[in-house]
């Protein structure tokens, strides 16, 4: 018995360097903990991908637009629909024989011809709105003795504002500033309209031709051009008779001249008197010295040409001579201005740029009179307008 035991402990004894370097070896499995597949789950390990290169972009799918993105690309579609329609849409007064604005006329009511063809009509609308005037105030040298007439003019016709109207003051004499932008508030306009002080000279073309590009009379509501001026002209460079009454022919506004008769005060050499810088010049007698601008014929053909502007804009003229009572006048037009109609056709694809289509809106109610405009000349392209700077026009 004793030698069995003693063989037992010299085996184990021989053995024990075995058995500690299996146990170096081979770590016990309590010593490795096992994360829960719960947390692997919940909290993945997430590992940043290097950025493709340009070759593989394309198996890669285009990120969706963003909703801003989504918005810009529909209206860049809208308006290229706008343009391909040729959608052509004038404004229509409709007034009975004592000036005052019918109400409550349908499409059924009217018909409108292009060159003598019937058209479809195919845009109406009837509503009251507010609108945009710009008041434009000649202060050239022979508005001088006419300058409180007209700064009371242009005050009355603000008084017939409503508190969602606007107005913007733009003053010219050689050159046209900007005296007020686009506003409701009285006050400023008062303020704007006083600093229509006279200068030099008479840009009316490019005055008008410079209202004519603002981006404002693009856009869609209710405009008008308020133009208060002799109608002469005797300094414009880059505009004319005729390109801008074209010009007027293009855009959704109506003009609506105030023709003040400056004739008798620019006979004598006044003209000279009235310049800036320049003093009073004696001629002897029996000599005439008739200054630009000062003839019969010239202010015929600024008559004419204020005519031109409210007929082919569909305004009206008013002569300041006869308007006994401004404030009557001015609250029909502001009343024409908010109560228009507006009728429009798609007119026929084939078309030239540059020709002229004329149109004819009629109304079947009995004694109606309708003014709109008369024609419209084909554009080329539709071209973006240019800022105030590069129009012409100038802030105060």
């Amino acid at each position: 018995m004793k030698k069995v035991l003693f063989l037992f402990v010299v085996f184990c004894f021989l053995n024990l360097p075995a058995l500690a370097q299996n146990g170096a070896l081979r770590p016990r499995r309590s010593a490795t903990p096992r994360t829960p597949p719960k947390v692997q789950n919940d909290t993945p390990t997430i590992t940043p991908r290097s950025k493709p290169s340009l070759g593989d972009n394309s198996a890669l799918p285009p990120p969706p637009p963003s909703p801003s993105e989504q918005k810009t690309l529909k209206k860049s579609e809208d308006e290229v629909i706008v343009v391909d329609t040729n959608l052509v849409t004038t404004p229509v007064s409709v007034m009975d024989r004592s000036g005052r604005f019918i109400p409550s006329l349908k499409k059924k009511d009217f018909k409108i011809f292009e060159n003598g063809v019937p058209q479809e009509i195919t845009y109406f609308q009837s509503e009251e709105t507010p609108f945009t005037v710009i008041l434009m105030i000649d202060t050239s040298p022979s508005t001088k003795y006419k300058i409180d007439e007209i700064h009371y003019a242009a005050l009355t016709f603000v008084n017939q504002l409503r508190p969602a109207d606007q107005v913007m003051v733009i003053a010219f004499d050689q050159r046209a500033k900007v005296l007020c932008e686009p506003t409701n508030d009285k006050k400023t306009l008062y303020s704007a309209i006083y600093k229509a002080n006279f200068g030099s000279g008479t840009s009316l073309y490019d005055a008008v031709d410079a209202v004519a590009e603002l981006e404002m009379v693009s856009t869609p509501g209710r405009k008008a051009v308020v133009l208060f001026t002799d109608g002469v002209d005797t300094t414009s460079r880059r505009a004319s008779y005729q390109s801008t009454i074209a010009a007027v022919e293009e855009i959704d506004a109506l003009f609506y001249p105030i023709r003040y008769n400056t004739q008798e005060e620019m006979r004598g050499g006044q003209q000279i008197a009235a310049m800036p810088n320049i003093p009073n010049i004696s001629f002897p007698s029996g000599v005439a010295i008739r200054m630009r601008g000062s003839s019969e014929a010239e202010y015929a053909r600024g008559k004419t040409y204020l005519e031109s502007l409210a007929a082919n804009s569909g305004g009206r003229i008013f002569e300041a001579d006869s308007l006994t009572n401004l404030e009557s006048s001015f609250a029909g037009v502001a009343e024409e201005l908010r109560r228009r109609y507006s009728v429009g056709y798609y007119a026929n694809t084939d078309r030239v740029p540059g020709e002229r289509k004329s149109i004819k809106i009629q109304v079947t109610r009995p004694g109606s009179v309708v003014r709109s405009k008369t024609s419209y000349v084909v554009k080329e392209k539709e071209e973006p307008k240019p800022d105030p700077q590069s129009s012409g026009l100038k802030s105060w």
